[in-house]
This record gives structure tokens, sequence and C-alpha cells, in this order.
């Protein structure tokens, strides 16, 4: 059973490394490579699971970035789902808007790789309201906060509400570098250095992921830095510094906040989409999504 599961996930990285590659790295008669990409069936379902978090990764970018998302981008592209609750253009310095927008066209480009490969699904239901963010701020370093964190208020408080978000691919490591220059600076008015911030929320996925430590913060003690040697730690990564990964499960668990893959919340009031996703969801939910 072990070894099965793990083939077939080996497949979907494949799959998922064959559309997400430079160019660069790529024959150049590969122009054309996503319309010919063949996964395994079995596989189509683990390939379209990461669209759940594309689509909350795009529409939290552009709004953030740019004051609007993906029906304004392409209205194609969400295939009808309805709209995100809550998202609006962030009070961002210049460098960091310029840094959101590069991400938020990057996930675009990323939900047009997928879905020249498979089907996909409507966009689900997203909440990204500042209540969804306070909430989990607040589950993460246990007290109320007053005023309630809001995402969209400055630069540095975006930063942190996208370290939230668990990520696919390298979007992670931009923003724990990018959090990790404001490491000892103490977030107003909660008194709460950016690092502290980083270590509740890695708990707090932990807790929700249920399956072990999966994640770390930006400063960790000495003897769990990369070969014991720093406390820094920009990408967190196990013994021998490679990355963590997490499955469908651990996720859901996670994004919904409820630290139970059958119960949504969170990010995703009525639930992610895709096989896998309503998989876990019983039959009063799915007729509501």
């Amino acid at each position: 059973m072990a070894s099965s599961v793990f083939l077939t996930t080996l497949a979907t990285i494949v799959c998922l490394n064959f559309l997400l590659v430079p160019n660069a790295f790529s024959s150049p008669i590969s122009e054309d490579r996503h319309r010919h990409v063949s996964c395994p069936p079995e596989d189509i379902g683990l390939l379209e699971f990461p669209l759940n978090l594309e689509y909350l990764e795009a529409e939290f970018f552009l709004y953030g970035a740019l004051g609007y998302g993906l029906d304004e981008v392409d209205p194609s592209l969400s295939m009808g789902g309805p709209s995100p609750i809550g998202a609006t253009r962030a009070n961002l310095d210049f460098f960091t808007r310029d840094v959101i927008a590069q991400f938020a066209w990057q996930e675009v480009g990323h939900l047009r790789a997928i879905k020249k490969t498979v089907k996909g699904f409507p966009r689900p239901l997203l909440d990204l309201s500042p209540q969804t963010f306070a909430t989990i701020m607040e589950k993460a370093v246990g007290r109320p906060l007053f005023p309630p964190f809001n995402p969209y208020v400055n630069s540095l408080n975006f930063l942190l509400a996208s370290y939230v978000i668990p990520y696919v691919g390298l979007t992670d490591a931009v923003i724990r570098a990018l959090l990790y220059k404001h490491g000892e600076v103490k977030l107003k008015p909660y008194g709460i250095t950016v690092a502290e911030f980083t270590n509740r929320i890695s708990e707090l996925r932990n807790q929700l992921g249920d399956a072990g430590v999966r994640d770390e913060g930006l400063v960790v003690p000495k003897s769990l830095g990369a070969e014991g040697e720093v406390r820094g730690n920009i990408l967190a990564g196990d013994e021998y510094s490679l990355g963590y990964g997490r499955t469908p499960q651990e996720i859901l668990r996670i994004v919904y906040g409820s630290g139970d893959e059958h119960s949504p919340g969170g990010f995703y009031p009525k639930g992610a989409h895709g096989s896998i996703a309503t998989s876990y969801l019983d039959d009063s939910v799915l007729l509501f999504s």
C-alpha cells in the first residue's frame, strides 16, 4: 500500500513539474507541451487538487496588489464559481505591491497550465475577509487581538497573512525571506515580533494538520537549524534540510481551520472542490456548495 501511494504521488509530481518547468529547461519543440502531458487516470484527482490552492493564492494576490481578481483578469478561469468574499486592495508599499503582483500573475499562469492538462473545476467559494485572517491569527497566538488583525492595512500584515497559506511551489520561500528581514520587528499594536507570529502560525498549522512537525517558523533553536549551525530558518525542512510535504487531507485540515478534512470552514466555507476534497464531505455540504 505504501509503495502504491508513493508511486502515485511520484507520478503526479512528475506531471506537475513538467507543467511548470521553465522553458529554458525544455526542448525547443515543446512550446505546446501542456496539451500533450498525459497522466494516469488515477492521478487526475491529485493533479486537480492543487487548483484549490491556486485559486486561493491567485485571488488573494490579485486583489491585494491590483484590487480585482480572476473575474476581471479572465472569467473563463473561474469556470463560473462564486466570487471571493471580503477580498480588497491592500495598502502596500511600492516594492511589496510589485512582488505580490508578480505572484498574482504567476498564479494565473499556474491555473492555465493545469487546466490545459485536466478539466479542472469551478472556483470554490473563498472567504478572504479580514475576519477570516483575524480568526486564524487569534487561534495562533492564543488570545484576542485588538484591533482584530487585518491583512489589508499594510505591507507587513499582508505578508504575514500570506505566510498563513500552505503553498505549492517557491512562493513560500520568497515570502519567508521577505518576512525574515523584519523578524525582530514588533507588529503594532500587538507587541509580538514577526518571527514569533510565524512560529505561532506554524505551530497552529502543525496542530491542525495533525501529522507531527511539518512546518517551522522563521527562527528556531540552533539544534533544529540547518546542520545545527544556524537559528535562521528561511527554508523550513527536516533534519536533512529537505522540505516538508503534506497530504491533501492535511492541507484541507489547515485551510478549513477545523483540523478535520470533513468539516469545511476558514478559507473554504463550503468546502474545497475536486474528487479528493469532495470525497470527505457529506451530502448536506455538497448540496449547498
